[in-house]
């Protein structure tokens, strides 16, 4: 039984901020403020790092799920650094989705003929606007180790991180936190804060950036239009689906916009 999915309209370009994917992909394509973001959420120096691609979309067959990545920057080491901005979701999506980007980026990044140690190191980055895990912490820091001894690391150069803004403990340094607060809504007189809140006040004033986002929501509405005229909700739920493999909308938003929680919509889409 699916349910009735109604055509709303996305955010206003307005009232856009830097947790909207949108937003936040514009502003981590200054070079000067994604390099300084990743040093902050790494406590790392990072001499230098490149845009591989305008944007990083990873699709390993025709009939399997695509995904397009956030923020994909590589430093001169080959150091592969992706940054996602998550609002919403489980802990159980989250660890799954995770799991298959590492997946997606270790199989792009490896050639046909190519030595497994050919693979380069890899940091994933989930910034979360919720608590994740125990709702504690404000950084979760995942590598592989050993059950039987912890003394010994599997060390195959992947690292994944949830940074969540909604943790209690005193577990990170200031600069980080005034990142997290930032993240959360409050401002602070710290000088990489200013940076990127300054950046998103230019991103929103620019005209191209407003027609780019206005013609996404175009897209939308006439996919969602086109299923919703066969008057199918089965339809619309594939159309939903569609919109997420094609990078348009998130599983987050897709799963709003058919008012269902990530899990529900996410069975159902299974069920197709």
């Amino acid at each position: 039984m699916y349910r009735v999915v109604v055509i709303m309209p996305i955010k206003p370009y307005e009232e856009l901020t830097i947790q909207d994917n949108f937003i936040f992909q514009k502003v981590m394509r200054n070079k000067r403020i994604c390099k300084k973001t990743i040093e902050r959420l790494l406590g790392i120096e990072v001499a230098d790092i490149k845009y591989p691609e305008e944007e990083k979309a990873i699709t390993v067959r025709i009939d399997s799920k695509g995904v397009r990545l956030d923020v994909y920057v590589n430093d001169e080491k080959g150091t592969v650094f992706n940054l996602e901005m998550q609002t919403t979701g489980s802990v159980d999506e989250l660890t799954k989705r995770i799991r298959y980007y590492q997946a997606m980026i270790d199989i792009d990044l490896l050639e046909k003929g190519q030595s497994y140690s050919a693979l380069n190191d890899t940091y994933i980055i989930f910034i979360c606007s919720f608590p994740v895990f125990d709702g504690k912490l404000h950084k979760y820091t995942f590598r592989e180790f050993c059950e039987e001894n912890f003394d010994i690391k599997l060390d195959d150069g992947t690292a994944k991180l949830f940074l969540s803004t909604k943790g209690t403990e005193n577990d990170v340094d200031k600069p980080l936190q005034d990142f997290l607060d930032y993240i959360d809504g409050k401002i602070t007189d710290d000088e990489l804060v200013q940076e990127i809140d300054s950046e998103v006040v230019t991103a929103k004033n620019r005209d191209e950036w407003r027609r780019e986002y206005m013609t996404l929501e175009m897209e939308i509405n006439r996919r969602e239009k086109a299923a919703m005229d066969k008057g199918m909700a089965q339809g619309m739920m594939k159309t939903l689906n569609s919109l997420v493999k094609d990078g348009i909308l998130t599983l987050a938003d897709a799963a709003k916009r058919a008012n269902m929680s990530v899990d529900a919509f996410t069975k159902a889409v299974a069920m197709l």
